[in-house]
C-alpha cells in the first residue's frame, strides 16, 4: 500500500510513501486517505492529524498514467469520486491537521495545505500549482484561497505561469508556519500535534469550526466550479497534447491552439 498509517500517542499518521514515483497520487491512494481521515475523525482517541511524505518528496501532484488509465470518470467528474472524498474528508476533519511538508510539493501536494491547520516546511522543498501547463485549471479552492493568501498579482504568477517558490515565501505569504531543517521537519511537526493530547478535544473543534466556518460554503462551491471544469478540461485537446509531451519527455507544443 502507497499510503501507511499510524496511530500513536494520540496522533494519526497519513504517510504518502510511493517515493519510487516520487509519491504520485493515484486514485487508490485518493481513497486511503479519505478513509484514514474518516477512521481518525471517528476515534476518540486520536486529538490531531499529522500528513507527512517520503525524504525529498512531500508528492509530485496527481499520476497522470493512473488517472488517464482509469479515464477521467474514475477521477475527478463525480463529487463522489475518491479524488473528491479526499478532499471533502480533509475540509471537513474537525480536528486539528498538521503537514510535515518533507520535499517537494507540487499540484494538490501544494493545494492540500490550504486546508490544514499548521504547515511545517522543509528547507529542501519546492512549492509549484502547474495545472495551467498541463492544460488544466487549478482546483481544491485554490483559486479562491491562493488570492487571499498572497494577493492577486503573486497568485497569477503562482496559478497561471505555474512559477515554483520557496519554503521561506510559503511563510511569508501564510502558507506554512515555519521553515525547517530536512531532517526536523517531520519530528517538530508531530511534536505539535501531541501538543493536542493536553488540551480538551471539545474546545479545539470548536475553536477549529470557528476558524474555517466563515469561508465554507465558499470553499464548498469554488471545489465544485473547479472540479466542472478541470474534469471538462482533462478531455481537452490541450491537456491530451500536454500529457504527451510529459509520457514522450519533450516540451509540449500549443501553437495550434
Amino acid at each position: 500500500m502507497s499510503i501507511k498509517t499510524a496511530t500513536l500517542n494520540g496522533v494519526a499518521t497519513i504517510e504518502i510513501a510511493r517515493p519510487e514515483k516520487k509519491n504520485a497520487l493515484t486514485v487508490a491512494m485518493y481513497q486511503a486517505m479519505s478513509d484514514a481521515l474518516r477512521a481518525a475523525q471517528d476515534d476518540r482517541s486520536v486529538r490531531a492529524v499529522l500528513i507527512t511524505g517520503q525524504p525529498g518528496i512531500f508528492t509530485s501532484g496527481n499520476d497522470i498514467e493512473d488517472f488517464m488509465s482509469r479515464g477521467p470518470g474514475g477521477s475527478s467528474d463525480s463529487l463522489d469520486s475518491p479524488v473528491f472524498q479526499f478532499m471533502r474528508a480533509l475540509l471537513e476533519c474537525d480536528k486539528p491537521v498538521v503537514a510535515a511538508v518533507t520535499g517537494a510539493a507540487i499540484g494538490i501536494g501544494t493545494t492540500m495545505l490550504l486546508h490544514c491547520d499548521f504547515v511545517y516546511v522543509s528547507d529542501e522543498a519546492r512549492l509549484a500549482m502547474p495545472f495551467v501547463s498541463l492544460g488544466l485549471v487549478p482546483e481544491y479552492a485554490s483559486s479562491l484561497l491562493v488570492p487571499q493568501l498572497m494577493g492577486h498579482v503573486r497568485a497569477a504568477e503562482k496559478l497561471l505561469l505555474g512559477d515554483p517558490f520557496t519554503p521561506e515565501q510559503a511563510v511569508e505569504w501564510g502558507l506554512a508556519n515555519a521553515v525547517l531543517p530536512a531532517g526536523e521537519v517531520v519530528n517538530h511537526a508531530r511534536r505539535i500535534a501531541e501538543r493536542f493530547n493536553a488540551l480538551p478535544p471539545g474546545a479545539v473543534r470548536e475553536a477549529k469550526q470557528l476558524l474555517r466556518g466563515p469561508q465554507r460554503e465558499a470553499i464548498l462551491k469554488t471545489i465544485r466550479t473547479e472540479g466542472e471544469l478541470f474534469s471538462a478540461r482533462l478531455r481537452s485537446p490541450e491537456a491530451m497534447e500536454a500529457f504527451q509531451a510529459f509520457f514522450q519527455k519533450r516540451k509540449p507544443d500549443f501553437s495550434k491552439f
